[in-house]
């Protein structure tokens, strides 16, 4: 486990939620301040605002690929781009846990899309996979990144 990973899931045990936990790892060597990346992604928890639609540890990642990757060119060769690269990660996320959908990861366990959130305890992190989820998707980015500057360090060298 890399202490990215470590980070995010303490983060997310002190009660930020899952998009928080991702998004927070990586805010500020992509040029983003801690308190901003947690305003911009409080939203996106419980599967966006508890709804349990996109795994907000997902969500979470994408936002930390906008910042990392997007030009913010709205072309659309750089969006298609970087739809390209969302859908790859979204793709790595559902080949190791099945769907990029909360209610789906969390089939069986609890699927209240009631706005409050659930009390934090030791029996909610022992019933839920929220806390894997958001160390899945801060490891499967952490390697993305590796692999794209590796990529873009050995083209630099090559042309």
């Amino acid at each position: 486990m890399s202490e990215k990973s470590k980070k995010a899931k303490e983060l997310f045990k002190s009660g930020y939620n899952c998009s928080q936990a991702v998004l927070g790892v990586f805010c500020e060597e992509l040029g983003l301040d801690f308190e901003t990346a947690m305003k911009i992604a409080s939203s996106f928890g419980g599967g966006m605002g508890r709804m349990r639609e996109v795994c907000g540890a997902v969500s979470g990642m994408f936002m930390a690929a906008g910042l990392a990757f997007s030009s913010g060119d709205d072309s659309a060769v750089n969006k298609g781009e970087h739809y390209k690269r969302i859908q790859e990660l979204a793709q790595r996320f559902k080949d190791k846990n099945g769907s990029i959908i909360c209610r789906e990861l969390l089939k069986g366990i609890e699927n209240s899309t009631n706005p409050t959130p659930s009390e934090r305890t030791e029996t909610y992190y022992k019933k839920r996979p929220c806390i894997e989820l958001v160390g899945d998707s801060v490891e499967i980015f952490e390697q993305y990144l590796k692999e794209h500057i590796e990529q873009k360090i050995g083209e630099k060298y090559t042309n």
